[in-house]
């Protein structure tokens, strides 16, 4: 059988050919820190780069703009050097076939411009030269414009192929696909320290940006894929520029230009003052829209501190990962690129150039005797024109391209986050199952929140022995769920020792450990989507068995709640902040339901249940798992919990419960009494009461 860690690899190496992603693609998994050795330039020149300046200590907002200064300029220099290279090899092994491709048509389409006002000066000039000669004849001229719309015909086929949908949105599409993928991979695999790090936040937040910098631009920043329209801009000033020169000779030459450079400024000009128009939005299909929510909770899921918990208690990296994927497949295949909404060839080509260029030719007969061409006159004007607009254009791209740069080293900094919470790679143990459950002994555990200076748990002291229960009582706020999630893993202790089957459970990677448990968190997830996706995300290899579905409800004493919804299992259940689609789109079986709290929380039951009875499942504990229902369902509860760690098979299962009700902590082997951060009595029920203590102070006051 093989590991998780091995099934890990061995999903990611399918995923990775589905995507067509390169060889030595891997998703990040590891650690709290970053990489020094590969990542201190990228990352030092990131952070480096968001100070103020002339303001120590002080940094600019996520996302913000980075001046234009020298220090920026070397900083922006240095992470080209260490990223840029690696990273755009990347994006070009994805399609390098049809990567070449359209930067070789981009690049040949870059010289149309200057070539089509060459061809239509020699045109202009030949007609000026039959005139001056008395031979001219309309079959030369027809002859001459059909050759002309021929060849802007053709320019037109090659520039539409340049665009089309099969390379260079193919080429985009991969590229988004995979730096959206990674980026959320990134932050599926990381933990609740890590993400607590403000840091590591920020440092997420840009490479988010730069992550989202490959869609439609609704951002306003450059798509990385867009570095080679510099290249472009920078072809088709040369060859502007090169042509005005060859044409240059003489003072009336001079002039010509000048006129031309005023006749085409005064337009952009007076263009600053006018207000664009908004274009109208596209209808979105059912199914679109449907694909887009699908990927949009995936993306909630990933991005919500709420889900955190239960994301790695049970593993639902792989299966997030995989529904966001199709989903955004689906998304990608519906979205049309700007340019496809004049894709046919006659569009392609400008007409008004041509019928601009015809209207001179009456001009020739009043300068016959002119030692200026008018040919001279045609090209200075669109060269002039087409020369601003690819300065402009040119330095807007550069103008995002430094940004971006900043954004980019955020991207490849963000990739070499290590969970805090993984163990080094020499100090790694294997967790190995045990028949009669997890035994776990803990001593001086101490842990205080970050921007705290209370303890949470302070010397934190206890024993428990394979298949034993231990109940956790207390008042509010004495720590019983900051002690909840750090046996489970979820968050890390900052003093002290905690050994699970003898072993410090910091040397368990944690995937591997949180395999071995289920539970129930007080502030459970209600997660958007069906009720058997909300009951099957416990344990997503069994989500589609509708009996092991059935079953945990069962257990949940969850039946009628969903004999009672219109849909049974495939009723959606409705959670707050989350619609995608307006309500004009919905479907009668698309429509949310809503439940009540005690409701919700029979699903999250549910939801621990669907993997609380599988093999190898050692520890469960539930926090106050059943703090919403009424006193005869608190005793189904727990008599099913009873049943499922005490099975008749023998092979038992530790349980570690959090309750306020003392006449269900009564049911455990061990009562923990938790007061101020700290366990101030522990035993058995009866040990707690000849003590006549806190705990027997407390149960007397609630019998």
């Amino acid at each position: 059988m093989k590991s998780p860690s091995s099934q890990r690899s061995s999903v990611r190496r399918r995923m990775a050919r589905k995507l067509q992603f390169p060889a030595d693609f891997q998703i990040p998994t590891r650690n709290a820190t970053f990489s020094k050795a590969s990542l201190l330039e990228p990352y030092d020149a990131w952070k480096s780069s968001r100070e103020v300046p002339e303001q120590p200590g002080m940094y600019l907002v996520p996302g913000a703009q980075r001046p234009l200064t020298l220090k920026n300029a070397k900083l922006a220099y240095h992470i080209t050097r260490a990223c840029s290279l690696d990273f755009f090899r990347t994006l070009w092994l994805l399609n390098p076939l049809r990567t070449t491709l359209m930067m070789a048509l981009d690049i040949v389409r870059s010289l149309f411009p200057a070539f089509r006002g060459y061809s239509q000066a020699l045109i202009i000039d030949e007609l000026q030269s039959l005139i001056a000669s008395e031979s001219f004849t309309w079959s030369r001229l027809i002859y001459l414009v059909s050759t002309e719309v021929a060849r802007r015909v053709a320019e037109g086929y090659l520039d539409s192929l340049a665009r089309s949908a099969s390379n260079e949105r193919a080429v985009l599409n991969s590229a988004r696909l995979y730096i959206e993928h990674t980026q959320l991979a990134i932050r599926v695999n990381l933990d609740v320290p890590t993400l607590a790090d403000p840091d590591t936040r920020v440092l997420l937040q840009e490479a988010d940006l730069f992550a989202n910098s490959f869609g439609s631009g609704g951002f306003g920043m450059l798509s990385p894929l867009e570095f080679i329209r510099v290249f472009s801009h920078l072809t088709e000033i040369a060859s502007h520029l090169v042509l005005i020169v060859s044409l240059t000779r003489g003072a009336s030459h001079l002039g010509i230009l000048a006129l031309s450079l005023f006749s085409t400024l005064l337009p952009v000009v007076l263009s600053w003052f006018s207000c664009a128009k908004d274009e109208a939005e596209s209808n979105i299909s059912v199914r679109e829209a449907r694909a887009y929510e699908r990927q949009e909770r995936m993306r909630n899921f990933v991005y919500s501190e709420v889900h955190r918990p239960e994301i790695a208690l049970f593993g639902l990296g792989n299966w997030i990962l995989k529904t966001w994927l199709h989903a955004r497949k689906t998304v990608l295949s519906f979205e049309q690129p700007t340019y496809a909404r004049n894709s046919s060839i006659l569009e392609q080509f400008n007409l008004i150039e041509l019928v601009w260029a015809i209207q001179n030719i009456p001009v020739l007969i009043a300068l016959q005797s002119a030692s200026t061409s008018l040919g001279s006159l045609t090209v200075y004007r669109s060269s002039v024109q087409s020369l601003i607009f690819a300065f402009k254009n040119l330095l807007m791209t550069t103008k995002m391209a430094f940004h971006g740069i900043f954004l980019m080293s955020a991207f490849t900094a963000s990739k070499k986050i290590i969970p805090k919470l993984n163990p080094r790679r020499e100090d790694i143990v294997h967790y190995t199952s045990t028949p009669g459950g997890a035994s776990i002994v803990a001593s001086g555990l101490s842990y205080t929140y970050p921007g705290s200076d209370v303890p949470a748990l302070k010397d934190i002291n206890f024993s428990l022995q394979a298949g034993e229960t231990l109940a956790i009582v207390g008042y509010n706020g004495s720590g019983k769920s900051t002690l909840a999630n750090i046996l489970l893993r979820i968050i890390d202790y900052d003093k002290g020792s905690l050994l699970v089957n003898g072993v410090d459970v910091r040397r368990y990677n944690p995937a591997d450990y949180h395999s071995h448990l289920s539970g129930v968190f007080q502030s459970f997830s209600k997660f958007t989507g069906s009720v058997r996706k909300n009951v099957g995300l416990g344990n997503v290899d069994k989500m589609k068995e509708e009996d092991e579905v059935l079953w945990a409800i069962k257990q949940a004493e969850a039946e009628e709640i969903v004999k009672n919804l219109p849909f049974g299992l495939k009723t959606r259940l409705q959670t707050p902040g989350f619609e995608m689609l307006p309500v004009d789109h919905y479907s009668e079986s698309y429509r949310r339901h809503g439940l009540s709290g005690g409701e919700w929380q029979r699903i999250a039951l549910a939801r621990a249940f669907m993997r609380a009875r599988e093999p190898g499942v050692d520890l469960l504990l539930f926090d106050e798992p059943t703090s919403a229902l009424d006193a005869q369902a608190q005793n189904l509860i727990f008599n099913t919990l009873k049943e499922i760690s005490h099975p008749q098979s023998g092979d038992r299962k530790t349980v570690i419960f959090i309750t306020h009700q003392l006449s269900t902590a009564r049911r455990a082997d061990k009562i923990a009494m938790m007061e101020g951060g700290t366990i101030i009595e522990f035993g058995t029920h009866e040990e707690l009461l000849e003590r006549n203590g806190k705990y027997a102070s407390l149960y007397r006051d609630s019998v």
